[in-house]
Order: C-alpha cells, then structure tokens, then sequence
C-alpha cells in the first residue's frame, strides 16, 4: 500500500486597513482546516475596523466536510463580526462542492440575502451526510 502525502495548507496573509486576503494553498481538511479558521479569528479579534475578508482559493486542493464546516464556521464569524465574506478565484471543484450542500448561494449571493440562508445551507450539509442506502447505510 502506498502512502500519498496530504498537502499541507499554506496560508498568506496581505492586509489593508480595512481589508484582508488570505490565500489558500493545499488541502483544507481534517488535517489542515484549524489553520485556516485560526488565522480568521486572528484576524478578526485584532482588526476592529475590518470590512472584507477575500479568501483567496485559487491554489486550494482538496475540501472535505471538515474543510466546508470551517468555511461555514468563518461565515458565521464575519457575519456576526459584520464582515463580508468572499471566496474569490474558486476553483471548480470547490463551486461542484459548495452547489452539492447547497451552500453555494450561502457564500455568493449578495450580503444581503446571505444571513437568512445561513441556517438553511447548514441544514444542506446534514442532509447531505445523513447515509442513503435503503437499510441506512452508505
């Protein structure tokens, strides 16, 4: 059996006054995820005057459910922070991800019409990982 190695998350930061980009690179997964969600709480609680937060998704590799709940998670943070959210460059897979759970909307429709959905996205998510065989299982 041959082992692949998962590719780390690099993250960079360039801020404004008022703004912030994080640029993902790597897998943001069970493994990588805290990083990302770590460096947005940084950024929030430190940047009282932030407006934008622009996740940079360009060089992102692979999301699991681990990965699409932090992404949820910091749409709750920079909505509740009264920070818009953005998730630029999305490559396609991310798009395939994001419109399977339902939550693409969530994350691109206008600022505001984005808080009403965000309960609605999440139950997108649960129903999506609840086992669909006929005996209940996968």
């Amino acid at each position: 059996m041959t082992s692949l190695p998962f590719d780390h998350l690099r993250l960079t930061t360039v801020d404004t006054e008022d703004r912030v980009r994080i640029e993902l690179h790597g897998d943001l997964d069970y493994d990588n995820a805290d990083l990302l969600l770590d460096e947005v709480t940084v950024q929030l609680s430190g940047r009282p005057g932030l407006k934008d937060l622009h996740l940079h998704c360009h060089g992102l590799g692979t999301v699991d459910s681990m990965g699409l709940s932090i992404l949820l998670m910091i749409g709750r943070r920079t909505a509740a922070a009264g920070v818009l959210l953005h998730l630029d460059e999305r490559p396609p897979k991310l798009d395939r991800l994001l419109d399977l759970t339902g939550t693409l909307d969530y994350f691109t429709a206008p600022p505001s019409s984005r808080a009403p959905e965000s309960s609605k996205a999440e139950e997108n998510v649960a129903a999506a990982a609840r086992p669909t065989g006929p005996d209940g299982t996968t």
